[in-house]
């Protein structure tokens, strides 16, 4: 009997035993799962924490690329590498200026508008790409497009070598009534095209459009008899009027230009024309951008607009001294001035 116990007692002891091990392992097993479950849930809140890092993380932290629709050398790549130069310091990026020239400016606007909506591209949208607009067909619409500031007005005229016969614009006039002459213009459907068609419609001239989209080989168009007349703002061909190399004969602009060189040159509106299209350079990005973003680089361009710099870059293209417009107020100067552009084709077809 005392055996028959002790073998059952140790065949008690041994499932007590296992019962002991068995409870072990499972606590073991237990904890293991417990620390999973808080790892994943760690590994979990790390993964959704890194997808929203990007949008967490400070503007900018690359190089903002900065499209010039244009080649280098031309008004629109002058700005671009005056304000982006200044942009610098305050972004704390490098704003590489890309100059994507062709088809009246939308070579370039076509890269802005099939790059990301993410702040790190913009573009320089000028009055004669923007002219494009007015088209029954326009290749963009504003809406597609967040304008950050109007940086740059100049006024626009016709110019004529120095030693061209036509001395004032009713010389001009009077020739263009007798015989063709070629106007050399940025392209077809620019504001330059739109106020040339208007003249020759309105004045009865004789004027033919002749695209140039190389900005030095407009300038210097008239200068090598490859145009009658050139359509330029002032600035853009400042040192070729400084040379003494050619004069304007009519700007295209809605009151007398206040710079004392211009004061005697008529504008359009004093000469019976109700056409202005004044030049303008506006920079622009992509609609859907993060409006942080929008609001960081168009903080940005209103600093550069305030600094001795750029006032100086103003003076030394000729330019309106308050040729700026913050963000809040250059959708509707642009609005406003597509609105003049519709009206003066429609003009030129009556």
């Amino acid at each position: 009997m005392e055996t028959i116990l002790t073998k059952t007692q140790t065949r008690v002891a041994h499932a007590a035993g296992a019962s002991r091990k068995a409870h072990s392992r499972g606590g073991r097993f237990g904890r293991l799962r417990g620390m999973a479950a808080r790892g994943g849930a760690a590994l979990a809140l790390a993964a959704l924490a890194a997808a929203a890092s990007p949008s967490q993380a400070a503007y900018p932290d690359h190089p903002i690329n900065f499209i010039v629709p244009w080649g280098a050398g031309g008004g629109a790549d002058l700005l671009a590498r005056t304000a982006g130069k200044i942009m610098e310091s305050s972004l704390k990026v490098s704003l590489p200026v890309i100059n994507v020239p062709g088809a009246t400016g939308m070579a370039g606007m076509t890269k802005l508008l099939t790059s990301p909506a993410d702040g790190y591209t913009m573009a320089i949208l000028i009055g004669d790409t923007y002219a494009l607009l007015a088209k029954p067909r326009p290749p963009f619409t504003l809406s597609q497009v967040i304008p950050l500031a109007i940086m740059i007005q100049q006024p626009s005229g016709y110019w004529v070598n120095v030693n061209s016969p036509y001395k004032t614009w009713a010389d001009l006039a009077k020739a263009a009534k007798q015989k063709a002459l070629t106007v050399a213009t940025l392209g077809l459907g620019s504001a330059d095209d739109i106020t040339t068609q208007y003249l020759a419609r309105k004045g009865g001239l004789k004027l033919e459009s002749v695209p140039f989209s190389n900005p030095g080989m407009r300038y210097s168009s008239i200068l090598g008899g490859n145009a009658d007349v050139l359509y330029e703002q002032t600035g853009d061909v400042r040192s070729y009027f400084d040379a003494g190399k050619i004069r304007p004969l009519i700007f295209f602009y809605p009151k007398p230009v206040n710079i004392p060189v211009f004061s005697k040159v008529p504008v359009s509106a004093q000469l019976g024309f109700d056409v202005t299209l004044p030049q303008f350079r506006a920079i622009v990005v992509k609609a859907g951008t993060p409006p942080d973003r929008v609001k960081a680089l168009a903080d940005a361009l209103a600093q550069v607009a305030k600094t001795p710099t750029f006032k100086a870059y103003l003076e030394q293209q000729y330019a309106d001294p308050d040729s700026y417009v913050p963000m809040d107020g250059a959708r509707k100067f642009m609005s406003d001035w597509l609105q003049q552009a519709k009206d003066t084709i429609a003009r030129s077809k009556k």
